[in-house]
């Protein structure tokens, strides 16, 4: 029998994310750890940036109207999901790198920004400095209460940001029996040690991360 896939990421990725793996025919625990929600900002004058930087799709989710103001700023963005949402809302997004914030600050200096706004959650890992002349916050993820960890023993759960190891590492009660599919080898490294196994996704999205537990799955 295979095993189940435990699913921790917020609404409304959550949902979206079992529902793929449900369609490929496997059992689903759903389980976020996080809720997001948005923050009152004010938008500043778009004329003091050159570009936006975005690490997160709930920026877009939760920006609200004041993204209208700044729609004429190119996009640097972290994630294809990210990449994506920022294009529905009609941004233009130059650079979509996958390899985390460093990265993507790379690469958009190499294009020749040089003061970008980053819209951003509460807890983050970009501030201002470099090219990164402003940060405004513009939501938030709280945990939620999980009442019954029980449900993860012997199941593959798919882990997608350091926080969220950091808190699955702080309450799993039977870490010996919990196989781990990580975004990124720094998430596998905020998780821990004492699980059954712990795999980094081949590839940072969604897709490469069910994938590889539908095969540990089996």
């Amino acid at each position: 029998m295979s095993r189940p896939i435990a699913v921790l990421r917020p609404e409304p990725g959550n949902r979206v994310t079992a529902a793929a793996i449900e369609a490929a025919g496997r059992g689903v625990i759903r389980m976020p750890l996080f809720a997001t929600a948005p923050i009152a900002w004010d938008v500043p004058d778009p004329t003091a940036f050159d570009a936006l930087i975005l690490t997160s799709a709930n920026a877009m989710r939760h920006g609200g109207p004041g993204l209208a103001r700044l729609i004429g700023l190119p996009v640097h963005a972290v994630g294809t999901v990210t990449g994506e949402a920022a294009r529905r809302f009609g941004f233009n997004v130059v650079t979509n790198g996958d390899s985390g914030a460093a990265t993507l600050l790379a690469r958009a200096e190499a294009t020749g920004t040089r003061r970008a706004l980053h819209l951003a959650g509460r807890e983050r890992t970009i501030e201002a400095g470099g090219i990164v002349a402003d940060v405004i916050t513009v939501y938030a993820s709280d945990p939620l209460p999980v009442n019954d960890m029980a449900m993860l023993s012997g199941s593959v759960a798919l882990v997608q940001s350091a926080r969220a190891a950091m808190r699955l590492r702080e309450i799993a009660a039977d870490r010996a029996t919990i196989v781990l599919v990580t975004i990124s080898s720094a998430v596998a490294e905020a998780a821990g040690d004492g699980w059954e196994r712990v795999v980094v996704s081949p590839a940072p999205s969604s897709e490469a991360m069910i994938d590889a537990a539908m095969a540990l799955a089996d």
